[in-house]
């Protein structure tokens, strides 16, 4: 993902969906507990592979641990979708979309959670020319993400969901052009673009919101409400920042306006579907990112339990079936 300056301004009303965002005025009954000791597992099992890079080994065995987890954790289904796309710099990359569906045959549309697997093929962001020309862990610019909705994935299989659930790994997210201003914003999220152009959403009943989680695991990471989130599905980040602070997540979730970010949740609001992104991106240190985007640092040793926890609690609460 990119930062941007300023806002979108071609957007759209997401008042269709605000009735379907009910998650704030779910029964006041016991959510089954995340785990965030499962969910850091999950995340040292992708970082440990090494950089998920497409096309690279790390990548393959990554994918294949993936859809191995969803489909033992009782998915209703994995949807695969593999397909080669160009990259800005002329690299052909073999991408791997990942869907996994529970709670289908419940009534409503369901929602759709989403995260990228892979990892920054440069460390653009390192100021030493010779290591910025190599691949980064990843840790929390993707793994984080990926980790907590594999955590969901497993307690929506055990225990189930209050509505139907689709849970989304989107590939190809980080193969954008260098630089902080985003350059052209279609660089990105190549998987998100490929994957809406064959959706399943196209013949079926849509997502009545989507949430995409992006580097949830900094330290003392706080969620700030980001730009194009509000621009297009603004009753979405209102439900989702006030169940945080119901729970006593205020502090984490600062419901004041962060920044803009090119990230895979502008492609599917284009789409019609009304997305969010929870996503550290007003940083006190950097007025964006974490410090470790996009170098060396972003590693599992800098991954911060508590940011995991807090937001797999949030995500819980909005999905699992309560006891």
């Amino acid at each position: 993902m990119a930062c941007v300056a300023t806002a979108m301004v071609s957007c759209k009303s997401s008042g269709a969906a605000k009735a379907e965002a009910t998650g704030a005025d779910a029964p006041a009954l016991e959510v089954p507990a995340f785990s965030t000791d499962s969910a850091m597992s999950y995340l040292k099992a992708q970082t440990d592979l090494g950089p998920r890079v497409p096309g690279t080994k790390a990548h393959k065995e990554c994918g294949d641990y993936l859809v191995e987890r969803l489909t033992t954790w009782g998915a209703d289904t994995v949807i695969e979708q593999n397909v080669t796309v160009k990259a800005w710099n002329g690299d052909e990359l073999p991408l791997r979309n990942i869907l996994a569906r529970f709670n289908s045959d419940a009534p409503g549309d369901p929602i759709l959670l989403l995260a990228h697997w892979d990892s920054r093929p440069w460390a653009d962001a390192e100021t030493d020319a010779t290591k910025a020309k190599q691949p980064i862990d990843g840790a929390n610019d993707g793994a984080s993400g990926v980790a907590v909705l594999m955590e969901i994935a497993r307690m929506a299989g055990e225990h189930g969901s209050i509505m139907p659930v689709d849970i989304l790994l989107v590939d190809g997210e980080d193969y954008g052009s260098p630089g902080n201003s985003g350059g052209d914003e279609t660089t990105w999220c190549l998987g998100t673009q490929a994957w809406l152009e064959t959706s399943p959403y196209n013949n079926s009943r849509r997502p009545r919101y989507a949430i995409l989680l992006d580097m949830v695991g900094g330290k003392g990471a706080r969620f700030h409400r980001e730009v194009v989130s509000n621009a297009y599905a603004r009753d979405i980040v209102d439900m989702v920042w006030s169940t945080a602070a119901s729970i006593g997540l205020g502090d984490r979730f600062v419901n004041t306006q962060g920044g803009a970010v090119v990230d895979d949740h502008l492609f599917i609001n284009r789409y019609g579907i009304p997305a969010i992104d929870i996503i550290e991106n007003y940083n006190e240190s950097t007025g964006s990112f974490n410090p470790t985007w996009h170098t060396h640092d972003d590693t599992y040793e800098n991954i911060d339990p508590s940011t995991i926890s807090d937001t797999g609690r949030l995500i819980s609460y909005l999905t699992i079936k309560r006891k």
